[in-house]
Parts: C-alpha cells; structure tokens; sequence
C-alpha cells in the first residue's frame, strides 16, 4: 500500500506560477509511476502528466505542454508538478496516482485513471483572471 498526499495548491493569477508536491509514505520501496490528473467541476478527470521511476522519462497532456513540469526526487518519496503561465482553464482539482511500474515491458506511459492503483485527496488550484 501506498499513501500519497498532495500539498501546494492555492489561488493565482492568471499568468502566475505554482507548484504541487505529493508525498508518498508506505511502501514505497516498490518502483511506481506517478501521474498528475485533474478534475475541473462537471468535468470528468483528466491526464495532466506522468514521470517514470528514474524520472527521465516524462509525459503531458497537450494542454500543458511547454508550461508544466513534472519532476521526482525519490530520496524524498516526493513528485512535484511545477506549473507556469497559468490559465483560467487550469482551475481544478489535482490529483497524484501511483502505479508500479512494468519493469517487464518498460511501459511508462499511463494516461487514463483506471490505471493507477494509488491516489491522493487531491489539491484545489484556482487561477482568476
């Protein structure tokens, strides 16, 4: 099992920067892909980024590409989503997920919920405008 907790979301202007971080405690021993989705109100939830085990392989969604961030520092159980040139259209709930990795395969790229096993309460960022 593992526990992960979100931190770091907020309010922001349009335009501003924030960073979320996610925690992970448990058994975290085991090599997991993180992801980052969000839920917009109304909206179902959607693929925002995902980082491999080592971190050298990173994904995003089209909508953030260029201006997101995803990062890990394993020695800190912590994965880290830094989002600059924020828009209205960001506003949402993030959410972190975990899955083990396939070492078998070397598959890293996860983008659909129903594929991770692990997630987070989650973490409101508003961006007015």
């Amino acid at each position: 099992q593992v526990q992960l907790v979100e931190s770091g979301g907020g309010l922001v202007q349009a335009g501003g920067s924030l960073r979320v971080s996610c925690a992970a405690s448990g058994r975290t021993s085991v090599n997991y892909v993180m992801g980052w989705f969000r839920q917009a109100p109304g909206k179902e939830r959607e693929f925002v980024s995902s980082i491999n085990w080592s971190g050298g392989r990173t994904y995003y969604a089209g909508s953030v590409k260029g201006r997101f961030t995803v990062s890990r520092d394993n020695a800190k159980n912590t994965v880290y989503l830094q989002m600059n040139s924020l828009k209205p259209e960001d506003t949402a709930v993030y959410y972190c997920a975990a899955r083990a990795a396939d070492t078998a395969s070397g598959v890293s790229y996860y983008p659909y919920p129903i594929e991770y096993d692990y997630w987070g309460q989650g973490t409101r960022v508003t961006v007015s405008s």
